[in-house]
């Protein structure tokens, strides 16, 4: 049976990298979107010279009708949903003391929350089929913490433990849920690194590089294919950080 697959924040980077593989998986991919709507198109485009179809959608995943909207197109379309990876955050570098209630907030809703409101609109479907398989794409900084990141560490060490809490609860219906947390990433959300930054961190790195978004993407897919594994947070990040 052919899967179906939603990955938020699916445009760029980590996200990207996700729907290209699954893609090239011959599962069919909702790429979720929500401001980089060219980015958005350039990488359906590009899937459609290799003659792979995928589908776009706009939707702020903080907004519980946004989310309700994209769900229904998804099911209205392929009539269920076995794949959900959420991957859609927001990064804030900030001195904790300067951290405002506003910038707590949207840094809450942007990460943790829009990750809850997509998976429970998507879970009741995966229940009625007895099977799916959740990824929360959550960081390195969840496990370990970032100065001047407090609020973006909270959000991410709270999808991991509702990852946990999830794989318990869902785990009788055949739902499977992991998190891949990864380490420092060549992507946008890392572009104000100086090369002398680069440099050091690919030092700190066991593998002496830093990581891609196709590393990330293989784990996906792993976790797709794997049967037996939940409940589990598995870090990507070259040695970097070894718990």
């Amino acid at each position: 049976m052919e899967k179906i697959a939603i990955v938020t924040g699916g445009s760029r980077g980590i996200g990207r990298a996700i729907v290209v593989a699954l893609a090239r998986k011959g599962i069919k991919v909702i790429a979720n979107y929500n401001k980089s709507e060219e980015k958005a198109k350039q990488v359906k485009a590009e899937l459609e010279k290799e003659n792979l179809q995928i589908d776009i959608f706009k939707a702020d995943v903080s907004k519980r009708e946004e989310v309700k909207e994209m769900v229904a197109y998804t099911i209205k379309k392929y009539g269920r949903i076995d794949i959900l990876v959420n991957n859609a955050g927001i990064n804030q570098e900030k001195l904790f003391q300067d951290i405002t209630d506003e910038d707590w907030e949207n840094v809450m809703n942007g990460n943790l929350y829009s990750a809850f409101c997509t998976t429970q609109e998507v879970v009741q479907f995966m229940i009625n089929q007895k099977s799916g398989c959740i990824i929360n794409i959550s960081s390195i900084y969840g496990i370990n913490g970032g100065s001047y990141a407090v609020a973006y560490s909270a959000t991410k060490a709270g999808m991991d433990g509702m990852t946990k809490a999830l794989a318990k609860e869902l785990g009788p219906s055949n739902i499977r849920v992991n998190s891949i947390a990864p380490g420092c990433m060549n992507t946008d959300m890392n572009a104000y690194l100086t090369e002398e930054e680069w440099e050091e961190i690919k030092q700190e790195t066991p593998l002496e590089r830093i990581g891609e978004g196709v590393d990330i993407a293989k784990c996906v897919e792993w976790l797709v294919e794997d049967e037996f594994t939940t409940g589990q947070v598995i870090s990507i990040n070259g040695g970097l950080v070894i718990t």
